[in-house]
């Protein structure tokens, strides 16, 4: 069997889904970053909301460490765990490292605000004046100085646990090209050993009190520092999309085609429409709400309940997955919204994979690295791995 699947690779698709911030229980060196007791599945499983017997039955609960909560006898699905080995716990060392580089240093994060030099240079680039400045909730940050920014015209600046620059403006006050350039302005600036993984405008609509963020959100991100399995598959011949984020965090470096998405529902339309496409390659889609609207806000019934409505797609698109169809789904990290803070949690996140050509029922225990996937994946387009990780390809073909 294992020839026929090398032979016929050129026709393989692959959907890697990372759910946003599902991590499974906190990792070995969680007491680094003050996470030590996090568990994101385990505080959304307890919720009356949580429902998900597509991913019980894929093995999900049989994942080394989880627990005996909803084990399945029969999983149908490839299962385990896979253990960060970069530094930091963010959206993009985590990204980075399923795509097959592993960071080696920490990118820098602000919890008093950023300094002097780099706000200075901030007002000199744009010709603007700052609000607020600190670490801050997407939501409160605009409860506490929207009505100002209105008022004054000044740009709300602020930071989060992760390692970002965020600049909040209202589109009736600033157009969002315009703050997209201003972006673009804070990424020049922010070099060094001021390199953030990412600078997002936030831009926002309403009337105070009831502000609230549109779906103009733009992510500009670091270019990766090494190959990423994008590139790989790039430099193959082989289409490469990103769905959701993915190109934000990528900084579109080895995709090909992109396509935002404003929420997990639009997402997940998306990839129902990815199925119908004919392509060769690899479609790699990020689902943002779990972190953003739910794990940064400790909303546990919200997070339980967009679980189950992943869930309810899983069902349709598994059914419609045609023969050399691979389904990937993964994390980039955990946000436990039932531990203390809203910040990211250092956590193990899961593996979950099916495919008519793959084997039933397997456990891959404890992978050491998330870039194992990337390995995986350019073993399976039988194409030299030019990441980290090692690949799993031969325990899990039939």
């Amino acid at each position: 069997m294992e020839n026929d699947f090398n032979n016929n690779h050129i026709n393989r698709r692959i959907f890697l889904i990372v759910l946003d911030s599902f991590g499974i229980g906190y990792e070995p060196d969680a007491g680094l970053y003050g996470d030590v007791g996090s568990n994101t599945l385990h505080t959304i499983a307890k919720s009356a909301k949580f429902t998900a017997p597509m991913m019980l039955k894929l093995g999900l609960f049989n994942i080394d460490g989880v627990g005996e909560l909803f084990k399945e006898p029969l999983p149908f699905g490839i299962y385990g765990r896979l253990q960060e080995q970069s530094i930091g716990k963010d959206t993009t060392v985590g990204h980075w490292e399923i795509a097959g580089i592993i960071s080696e240093r920490e990118l820098p994060t602000y919890p008093n605000g950023f300094p002097d030099e780099v706000i200075e240079q901030f007002k000199q680039a744009t010709g603007k004046d700052i609000l607020c400045n600190l670490p801050y909730s997407g939501t409160d940050v605009l409860r506490d100085y929207g009505k100002q920014h209105i008022e004054t015209g000044k740009l709300i600046v602020y930071t989060s646990g992760d390692s970002v620059f965020q600049i909040a403006a209202h589109e009736e006050i600033v157009l969002v090209e315009n703050l997209y350039e201003y972006c673009r302005f804070a990424r020049k600036i922010l070099a060094g050993k001021h390199e953030v993984g990412r600078v997002i405008a936030r831009p926002f609509r309403g009337e105070y009190p009831e502000f609230y963020r549109t779906e103009n959100r733009h992510d500009f991100s670091l270019i990766p520092p090494g190959p990423t399995v994008l590139d790989a598959l790039e430099q193959a011949g082989y289409d490469t999309y990103g769905i959701g984020k993915i190109s934000d965090i990528f900084a579109r470096k080895g995709i090909l085609h992109t396509q935002p998405t404003r929420n997990n529902a639009d997402g997940m339309q998306i990839l129902l429409e990815m199925q119908k496409k004919s392509f060769s390659g690899l479609c790699f889609v990020n689902l943002v709400d779990f972190d953003m609207l739910y794990g940064h806000r400790n909303d546990v019934d919200g997070y339980a309940n967009a679980i189950s409505k992943f869930d309810q797609f899983l069902k349709g698109f598994i059914e419609q997955m045609q023969e050399k169809d691979i389904l990937m789904i993964t994390a980039d990290h955990g946000c436990d919204p039932g531990y203390p803070g809203t910040d990211h949690t250092r956590e193990y996140v899961p593996f979950l994979a099916y495919g008519k050509e793959l084997h039933q029922g397997i456990s891959l225990g404890t992978r050491k690295s998330f870039s194992d996937i990337a390995a995986t994946i350019q073993d399976i387009f039988n194409i030299e791995i030019i990441t980290q990780g090692k690949s799993f390809k031969q325990i899990i073909l039939k």
